[in-house]
C-alpha cells in the first residue's frame, strides 16, 4: 500500500544551500514537505536559488505521491554534481504546494541548513 500522507508547510527561519563550499541559495520562504516514512525535505523557491549554478538534465523520476520530477546538476568550480536537485513542475493533487520549487540531495558536497 502506498502512503498518501503529505504535509507542506512554511519552513521556519532562514534556510541555506551550500554546494562544494559555495552558498547557492538562501530563503526565508522555503517549504517543508513531510511524508510518512521519509525524512522531511526542504523545498526552495527558484527565485531564492542562484539558477546560474544549475543545469537541467534529462533525468526524470516518478513518485506516486507527488508526480513526475525533473532534475538539475549543480555546476561548481570543483566539478559537476550530477542530478543533485529535483523539482515537481506539475505535481499531482495533494502536492501542488511545491510546484516549481527546488529540493536538494544532501551529502558530502551539498548541504541544506537552517541558519
Amino acid at each position: 500500500m502506498i502512503s498518501t500522507v503529505l504535509s507542506i508547510a512554511p519552513a521556519q527561519g532562514t534556510w541555506v544551500i551550500r554546494a562544494a563550499g559555495a552558498v547557492i541559495g538562501e530563503s526565508k520562504r522555503a517549504l517543508e514537505l513531510q511524508e510518512d516514512g521519509h525524512s522531511p525535505v526542504i523545498y526552495f523557491p527558484r527565485e531564492d536559488v542562484e539558477m546560474a549554478f544549475l543545469e537541467a538534465t534529462d533525468h526524470t523520476t516518478h513518485c506516486p505521491r507527488k508526480g513526475d520530477a525533473s532534475y538539475f546538476s549543480i555546476v561548481a568550480k570543483s566539478g559537476v554534481i550530477r542530478n543533485a536537485v529535483w523539482s515537481y513542475d506539475t505535481p499531482i493533487e495533494g502536492a501542488t504546494g511545491i510546484a516549481g520549487y527546488l529540493a536538494f540531495y544532501t551529502g558530502d558536497k551539498v548541504a541544506v541548513e537552517q541558519l
